[in-house]
């Protein structure tokens, strides 16, 4: 940690507002006549290089975590309205037993929810070493006060170096206030993850909106919490010859009260996401306008598929926005998606990089789209879908 303290006794009055008006950041106020600084700060020191007689700069001792305490890759199960397993879960857990193999740690997951035994079951049958289960009444829906209690009752009971959670609407809301709890580094969106033989974390997520692949490390804390979307992953076998455990937990009343009442549950129709699709065409910038979209409709009822878009089309609100390919968006991994008119931007790629055939169609021979596309057709969308919908009339296949 570092601190920037200020010696106001050496300030004049004329000196005091030229500091407050050099900060780019707006972090230095005058309040009561003295300077102080507040959560604007970016620690770029400028000001204790125009000012050195008023501002010092004061590097902190980092306190050492005794990383021998923290062991085990921990998985946080979710559940879905029926009460199985969210498949992130499963891809998880297999994303888990890479990494506990690297470290020569258990993997452990745990589980909150009321009559979960079947999906215990599940997990230790895809290689969970241990599942810490919180089975009540009180558990059968998700609600954030209770859960988190589960969470970090199951972190101080198992001090697990690792927690992975699903980057679900649930993870989202469960893994900021877990990780808050124990003082800890988050890592939302991870798409890749790797571990050092300290038990360091390797985080890699976008950031700067695609332009750059940061890496980051909690290298003096513990946990390491990370959440990871769905279809990031591959999903798992399952464990051959699994010996894992059961291990029930259970929480005080205390524990389990909760601000909210669930007064009626009613569950969801059911639609299949573009999560599910095994074909979708994707719909870029090369798209020029709303109609333009029935074309790639046909050709996706035609090939059984979605029509999805990537993030132009879904801000100029042509598709619904639970049709967005991306990391701001959903993550895909179908048998076949063609792009039509995609540019490719790190983004929309990291969305569908488990697609088993991509078919890019693009006037721009230098699109990026054609750097991670099995075939690249540079032309005209509103020459080739035309002509593709019409052979298929023709010959009721490709």
């Amino acid at each position: 940690m570092s601190n920037i303290l200020i010696n106001n006794s050496k300030a004049t009055d004329e000196l005091r507002q030229e500091a407050v008006n050099s900060c780019p950041f707006g972090a230095i106020e005058l309040q009561a006549g003295k300077l102080v600084i507040n959560a604007g700060c970016r620690m770029c020191r400028m000001c204790v290089k125009k000012f050195p007689d008023i501002f010092e700069f004061q590097e902190t001792a980092v306190e050492k975590i005794d990383k021998s305490q923290w062991q085990g890759i921990a998985v946080a199960a979710e559940l879905t309205e029926k009460n199985d397993l969210h498949p992130v879960t499963l891809e998880l857990l297999g994303k888990a037993r890479e990494l506990a193999a690297k470290i020569n740690q258990k993997v452990i997951a745990w589980i909150a929810g009321f009559q979960v035994d079947a999906a215990v079951d599940v997990l230790l049958s895809y290689g969970a070493d241990e599942v810490v289960v919180y089975d009540d009444a009180e558990l059968k829906y998700f609600r954030i006060e209770p859960f988190t209690a589960a969470l970090e009752d199951f972190i101080n009971f198992r001090h697990p170096a690792v927690v992975l959670v699903g980057g679900t609407s649930t993870g989202r809301l469960l893994a900021p206030r877990a990780a808050a709890r124990f003082r800890t580094g988050l890592t939302a969106d991870c798409t890749v993850l790797d571990i050092k033989p300290d038990t360091d974390l390797e985080q890699i997520r976008p950031a700067f909106g695609g332009n750059i692949m940061a890496h980051i490390n909690t290298p003096n804390h513990r946990p390491q919490f990370a959440t990871v979307r769905y279809k990031i992953f591959p999903f798992p076998e399952k464990a051959a010859g699994s010996h894992g455990v059961r291990i029930d937990r259970h929480l005080s009343v205390e524990q389990l009260k909760s601000a909210i009442t669930v007064e009626l549950a009613e569950p969801l129709p059911e639609e299949q996401g573009i999560e599910e699709a095994q074909v979708i065409i994707a719909a870029g910038k090369g798209v020029k306008r709303k109609e333009d979209l029935k074309m790639l409709e046909e050709l996706a009822d035609m090939l059984h598929g979605q029509v999805a878009g990537t993030r132009c089309i879904i801000e100029a609100g042509w598709l619904d926005h639970k049709k967005q390919i991306g990391l701001s968006g959903r993550t895909v991994a179908p048998k076949l998606i063609i792009c039509c008119g995609v540019s490719g931007s790190v983004q929309f790629a990291a969305g569908m990089k488990g697609a088993e055939k991509i078919i890019a169609i693009n006037t721009d021979p230098e699109a990026s789209i054609f750097k991670i596309a099995h075939i690249g057709i540079v032309g005209d969308i509103y020459e080739i879908i035309p002509a593709l919908l019409e052979q298929i009339r023709q010959k009721g296949s490709l």
